[in-house]
C-alpha cells in the first residue's frame, strides 16, 4: 500500500480556504484540525467551516479533535461532513472516549484515537479494537510549524507490531513536522498516512508537493 497524504488546512490561507482545498485534490484526505483553547492553548476552526469545506471537496475529511470531552461534539462533526474523526486519549475518561468512538461508528463514519508526544503508546490499548486509525503526534498539538520529534518513530513501530500481533487493520497516521526529510522516516517506521501542513500549503504548487511526498 502506498502512503496516503492528508494536507492540514491549518497551514492554508484562511482567506482563500476553498481555493486551497481545491488545490490539493490529488491528496487522499483533507486534514481538519479543531482546537478549543482548553485542551490545547489555541483556537482554530469548527463545525461551520467544516460544512463549508464539505461543499468544496470530494476528498474524505479527516477531523482531528483537539478538544476536551470530544464525545459531546462527535455527532455534530459527523453530520457536518467528517468522514473520519479522531479523539485524543488524554481528552476524557476511557469510558467517554469509548462512547465517542461508538457514536462516530453509529454515524457510519471511521473513528480513531490520538496520542500526544509525551503519552505512552500503551495508552491506546483499550481502544484498538474500535480504531480505524491511530494518529501519532510528532509535535505538541496546538500550533503548526513545530519541529518533528523523532521519538514518535518508536511509537509507530510499536503500534505497527501491535497491529500485526492482534490481527487488526487500523491505519497509522503521523502529524507534525512532516516534510521531505522526515516523511521517509515515518513511512519506514510504519506510517500509512502523512499529515503535512507547511510542506504542502507553504509550497508554490501544493498539488506538486502532495505528489512529491507521496513518492518518497
Amino acid at each position: 500500500m502506498s502512503v496516503k497524504i492528508a494536507p492540514s488546512i491549518l497551514s492554508a490561507d484562511f482567506a482563500e480556504l476553498g481555493t486551497g482545498v481545491e488545490a490539493i485534490a490529488t491528496a487522499d484526505y483533507v486534514h481538519f484540525d479543531v482546537m478549543d483553547g482548553c485542551f490545547v492553548p489555541n483556537i482554530s476552526i469548527g463545525i461551520p467551516v467544516l460544512q463549508s469545506i464539505r461543499k468544496r471537496t470530494a476528498l474524505p475529511i479527516d477531523v482531528h479533535l483537539m478538544i476536551v470531552q470530544p464525545e459531546r461534539y462527535v455527532d455534530q462533526f459527523c453530520d457536518a461532513g467528517a468522514d473520519l474523526v479522531t479523539c485524543h486519549v488524554e481528552a476524557d475518561t476511557p469510558e467517554k472516549i469509548h462512547l465517542a468512538l461508538d457514536k462516530i461508528h453509529a454515524k457510519g463514519k471511521k473513528a480513531g484515537v490520538v496520542l500526544k508526544p509525551n503519552t505512552r503508546a500503551e495508552a491506546v490499548l483499550p481502544f484498538l479494537d474500535k480504531c480505524d486509525i491511530v494518529l501519532v503526534m510528532t509535535v505538541e498539538p496546538g500550533f503548526g510549524g513545530q519541529k518533528f520529534m523523532p521519538s514518535a518513530l518508536d511509537k509507530l513501530r510499536w503500534l505497527k507490531a501491535e497491529r500485526e500481533a492482534r490481527g487488526l487493520s487500523y491505519l497509522l497516521e503521523v502529524d507534525g513536522g512532516v516534510d521531505a526529510a522526515t516523511a521517509p522516516l515515518c513511512v519506514e517506521a510504519g506510517a500509512d498516512v502523512l499529515v503535512a501542513g507547511s510542506a504542502v500549503f507553504g509550497a508554490a504548487d501544493p498539488a506538486a508537493a502532495v505528489g512529491a511526498l507521496a513518492s518518497l
